[in-house]
């Protein structure tokens, strides 16, 4: 597969991102998947680390694909991984406020942005999933909700909207 290159254009892409490579352990399981397609055993034994909370981050990031392995005669088949990019391109304009608070959602703990994720993540389960209806009750910049929304688990971004992971898949 030749390597591609990730195109950034939109400012909130870059907590996950961030989020992926701010981590030891996240940049030694993407390093072992630039060099061949690995199922999450297979990676637990090269990194000597558990690796399902790293391939989510690397998955939310868009940077790692996953597909399934043929497996032998009578047995499952499996989930392999691989990077999906080789290299990255960033292209994007916003206000330093915009930026500042990207940079800050990135790197705060959990816990430190956890009542933004539950009143966000109460409002979407509500049906309130429009950026412009959550910045009235969060009270926070549209970016600023986009990068709270790029740090959970359960919500995804699309477009002008925020839904639950697995809502339109």
């Amino acid at each position: 597969m030749g390597k591609r290159t990730r195109i950034i254009n939109e400012p909130s892409d870059i907590v996950p991102l961030l989020r992926a490579f701010g981590s030891e352990t996240h940049k030694k399981v993407f390093d072992a998947l630039q060099k061949d397609w690995k199922t999450e055993e297979e990676l637990e034994k090269e990194v000597e680390l558990k690796v399902a909370d790293s391939l989510d981050v690397l998955k939310k990031s868009g940077m790692v694909e996953s597909k399934w392995r043929m497996p032998q005669p009578g047995k499952k088949p499996e989930k392999e991984y691989h990077s999906s990019y080789a290299r990255v391109s960033v292209n994007f304009q916003c206000t330093v406020e915009d930026l500042s608070d990207l940079i800050m959602i990135t790197f705060k703990s959990d816990n430190e942005i956890r009542k933004y994720l539950d009143v966000i993540e109460k409002e979407v389960v509500g049906g309130n999933q429009s950026m412009n209806g959550l910045q009235r009750v969060v009270d926070r910049s549209i970016m600023f909700i986009r990068g709270v929304a790029k740090r959970s688990p359960i919500l995804t971004v699309k477009g002008q909207r925020i839904e639950l992971i697995g809502e339109t898949e």
